[in-house]
């Protein structure tokens, strides 16, 4: 019987770390949700998830803040993105942010949000990068598309602020700080913050 109590034990303690939880108020969502799909009838890539480190993958953790709920915070340095929730909790995501000379902190809402959105490249991204001049007039949605499968427009004061939260196909920059300024998350977890965020949310990058 003491046997088979511990493998009983064994086996729960195993369902329970695939199932990404621990007892540290962090919860994990599972690999699969990082599996291809289709979406809007574009297929998205799986994310070779293992390679990406654990703490950039989604998960809902302790977060104790004065924002309300439903307020992103970006925080740029440790390359996290939190959608707070009630409780003290947050829903925290990994990101990719302003590379040397792009970042920006600040305060701004949600103006608009669209799925598999058009890009189209500012006119100094096009003086850097000639190659982009084929996109002047806008890059059609899609899974290579700069934008990934959602955008978030963020607005300030001045109207459009010409940032955005938005997916990449370029999974592996997750992490690190090579974007032009934007906030970039992989597809499947941008999917899942633009099912939650609402326009007219609260957006602060500090």
């Amino acid at each position: 019987m003491r046997i088979k109590s511990l493998l009983v034990a064994a086996g729960l303690a195993m369902a329970t770390a695939l199932a990404g939880c621990s007892t540290d108020g962090i919860t994990g969502v599972s690999f699969a949700s990082y599996g291809a799909r289709t979406d809007a009838g574009y297929r998205v890539p799986a994310i070779p998830i293992t390679k990406v480190a654990s703490k950039y993958r989604r998960q809902t953790v302790n977060y104790q803040t004065n924002e309300k709920p439903g307020t992103i915070v970006v925080d740029t340095g440790q390359k996290f993105l939190y959608f707070v929730q009630p409780g003290g909790k947050a829903i925290r995501y990994g990101i990719g942010v302003g590379k040397e000379g792009f970042e920006w902190k600040g305060t701004a809402r949600i103006g608009a949000k669209r799925e598999w959105p058009v890009w189209t490249p500012p006119p100094a991204m096009i003086k850097r990068r000639p190659d982009l001049a084929k996109w002047r007039g806008g890059m059609p949605g899609g899974p290579q598309n700069a934008l990934g499968a959602r955008a978030m427009y963020l607005h300030n004061k001045g109207g459009d602020s010409g940032y955005r939260l938005h997916g990449t196909p370029e999974w592996w920059s997750i992490g690190k700080a090579m974007s032009s300024g934007c906030i970039r998350m992989l597809n499947q977890d941008v999917i899942d913050l633009y099912s939650r965020a609402s326009v007219g949310a609260k957006v602060v990058v500090k």
